[in-house]
Parts: C-alpha cells; structure tokens; sequence
C-alpha cells in the first residue's frame, strides 16, 4: 500500500503539467507514491508528452471532456478508491488532488503526509498556496457558501472589510496566511484526502462540472465526522485558472456550481425572504443561462 496517491486532471496545460511533474517527481521523503495523470481531451498534446517524457506516471486519456469532479474520479478509481464503503485494499493511505499548474518544493508530500499521519482526526489538509505575485491564493482556506456570506460577498462587505470575523469569513481574511486554522474547506488545487474519509464519504459530486466540487466534499467528509485544516507550512505555488480561462464555459459553471451546493445544502433551511435573494444574485451574476438552470426542478 503506498503513502500517497496523486491525481492530476489536465486540460491543454501541457507546459505547467510537465513543470508539475518534474517538481512532484522530484520530491523527498514520500518513498511510496503513485501519480496517475488524467487528460480530459487536450488538443496540445498533452497525451503524447506524458507518455514520451513520463513513462512512470499512469495516465487515463479520458475521449472527452467530462469535467472536473468525474475526470478526478476517473483518476480516483484508478488508484483503488471507489464509491462510499468501497476501497480496495491496494488503494494508497491518502490521496491527494493536485492541479497542473502547481508546483510543489521537494518537502511537501512528506510533510502533508506527516501532518495527516501526526492528526488521526484530519480527514482533509491544505497546504497555503501563493500565486505568482506572492499573494495568497484565498481560496486555500475557505468557510461555506452559506446564504449569509454570500450576501457579505454580493454586497461588498466582504471586500469592504476583510478583517472583519463575519464579513471576511468566507476566505478566512481576518487570519494571518501563516496562522494554522480549521476552516470548512481548502481547495481542489491541492488537497490531501485520508483514505478512511473516503470510504465513508465516497467520490467526487459528479453533478459539478468545475467549481464546488470540493466544497461539497469537505461538506460530506465533515459530516462524517473528520476535521478539515489549513497547513500554511507547506507552500506550494499555484498560477490558477491556467486551464479554466480557456473555457468558455467557466463563468456559466462557476454560478451553476453555486447554485447546486446550495440546493444540496441550504435550500431545506433558507427562509423564503433569504432564498429569493439567493436566487436573485445568482440571476444577476449569470444571465440568462442562469434562469435556465434555475427553472430546472431540484432533484
């Protein structure tokens, strides 16, 4: 059984994937891990890169592109994690999810598998991300979306008053980047996942294309009853959204994405008055599209 199994979800990121590779690859003190990559049906190559330069990493060439949260999956299954209740045996310790446009120093597997090794209670961690300007990804340490800090975001509020404990909830902004914290989230880009948090809580929410995924994960694996923290002593270093600002389609799933946490989690518990608000700034942010995917019954 290894520590660590990697998945990596590409699409047309090939320059930054074998920059991560060569990083990951390159890591110490994490002697047994595994790194599938899955490609959802680049057209820059991507495969025939991986398969030239990377004979060691597994690749699935998925036909198509199905999205965030099934092509992680597909990776996911690879390495013997399957549905709630059913791991094989074989599958690593932890997994982790890592974006191609990360980079990670040659401490850091060890050092997250450590942390989860040293915290038996720690169904996922996070490391702190740093994008290129040397500012904090925000979005590594995260509350739920909740109606509430919707509004403070909507608004302004949070913008407004970062250091705020209510208003800057959303993205922890009120707490020093180097302050280790418990937080409802931290995000797909890098995650480490315990193999026993996967069992009980299953896969990946198949019904997010991109976006919101991972929320809802932590949401599930925080049912269960594990914990969730922010590692800001490991940093890796993360460009973000190489592959989503080639999308078209990334706006549209963002607001989506919102749209069905919320019915998932929040919908039962809004009061009306709070949920035509809701419903209002997800009119407002996604158009036309967004009425559409509104109209549609919640299943």
């Amino acid at each position: 059984m290894a520590d660590l199994g990697i998945v990596i979800l590409n699409w047309n990121t090939r320059d930054l994937l074998r920059r991560c590779l060569q990083t990951v690859l390159a890591s110490e003190g994490v002697e047994r891990f595994r790194v599938v990559v899955v490609d959802n049906a680049s057209s820059d190559d991507s495969v025939a890169m991986l398969r030239q330069e990377f004979p060691q990493v597994g690749v699935i060439a998925n036909p198509v592109n199905s999205g965030y949260p099934a092509g992680n999956n597909l990776g996911l299954r690879q390495l013997g994690y399957e549905d709630a209740g059913r791991v094989r045996e074989d599958a690593p310790r932890h997994a982790m999810l890592l974006n191609p446009d990360t980079e990670v120093p040659p401490d850091a597997l060890a050092r997250l598998v450590d942390y989860m090794d040293a915290r038996p209670e720690i169904g996922i961690a996070g490391p702190r991300l740093m994008l290129p300007d040397g500012s904090l990804d925000l979005a590594c340490r995260r509350s739920f979306p909740s109606p509430q800090l919707s509004l403070y975001r909507f608004t302004g509020l949070a913008r407004l008053f970062p250091r705020h404990r209510q208003f800057g909830r959303y993205n922890m902004t009120f707490a020093d980047p180097g302050q280790e914290l418990e937080v409802d989230a931290v995000v797909g880009a890098c995650m480490i996942v315990r193999r026993e948090a996967i069992a009980q809580a299953g896969l990946l929410d198949e019904d997010f294309f991109m976006y919101g995924e991972d929320l809802d994960w932590a949401w599930r694996i925080k049912a269960a009853g594990w914990k969730v923290y922010y590692q800001p002593q490991v940093v890796v270093q993360h460009v973000k959204r190489a592959a989503s600002r080639q999308s078209r389609r990334a706006s549209h799933e963002f607001q989506r994405a919102m749209l069905i946490f919320y019915r998932k989690h929040y919908r039962r518990s809004t009061p009306l008055w709070l949920h035509s608000l809701v419903m209002t700034g997800l009119l407002l942010k996604g158009g036309r599209a967004m009425l559409a995917e509104i109209r549609q019954p919640t299943v």
